[in-house]
């Protein structure tokens, strides 16, 4: 059975009618079904066929090596959030320091290089806060949530096409910059309502 979502141009381009299995190139697993419809820096497309009840379904999938997102507690009073230019939407958001996980890294790794990265601060401990899938309709990225203890300041080594700039505040204001529509980014709003529930605990 094929998907009748995709266009022939589409079939075409991407040369579907090659079957792939086992692991793609940047360590993203992919089933027996599916089928390439495209490669990217950080992600790929694919078309997968799950097997119901009431015969074969096909699905468009975005699929992402997965993600972390760090709450840097600064001091007593202090965390520190970045502001991110996303072009995607436009705009400069107000998020948590966030990467993508390399081929065999684990999460705290991850963890760790991107908050040096994105905000120059190295940090004694990186505790656990817990994960969430982004956008599973069409999205295979799930966020792992920590927090950072004991920051050393340092220099930040930013990629060429961000424009990353860090901003201190309290939990409070950021919660409250949450509910009254300032911060929009969905991981920033999880990792923060997260670690108002539970981070001050653990």
């Amino acid at each position: 059975m094929k998907c009748k979502g995709l266009s022939t141009l589409h079939r075409s381009k991407y040369d579907l009618n090659r079957q792939i299995t086992g692991v793609f190139s940047k360590g993203i697993q992919v089933g027996p079904s599916d089928r390439q419809l495209l490669q990217a820096r950080k992600f790929r497309v694919i078309e997968r066929t799950e097997q119901r009840a009431e015969g074969p379904v096909c699905q468009e999938i975005i699929v992402h090596p997965g993600a972390v997102a760090i709450i840097p507690i600064v001091d007593a009073e202090r965390l520190c959030l970045i502001k991110n230019r996303r072009m995607a939407v436009g705009e400069t958001l107000l998020e948590l320091p966030a990467g993508t996980q390399e081929v065999g890294e684990s999460p705290r790794v991850t963890a760790t290089r991107e908050l040096r990265e994105e905000t120059g601060f190295s940090a004694e401990t990186m505790v656990p806060l817990g994960s969430c899938w982004m956008s599973p309709g069409i999205l295979r990225e799930k966020v792992s949530f920590f927090v950072a203890r004991g920051l050393t300041g340092g220099t930040p080594a930013l990629e060429k096409d961000e424009q990353i700039e860090n901003y201190l505040l309290t939990l409070r204001e950021a919660v409250e910059m949450i509910f009254n529509g300032q911060i929009t980014d969905a991981k920033t709003i999880v990792g923060l309502l997260l670690f108002e529930r539970l981070g001050m605990t653990r």
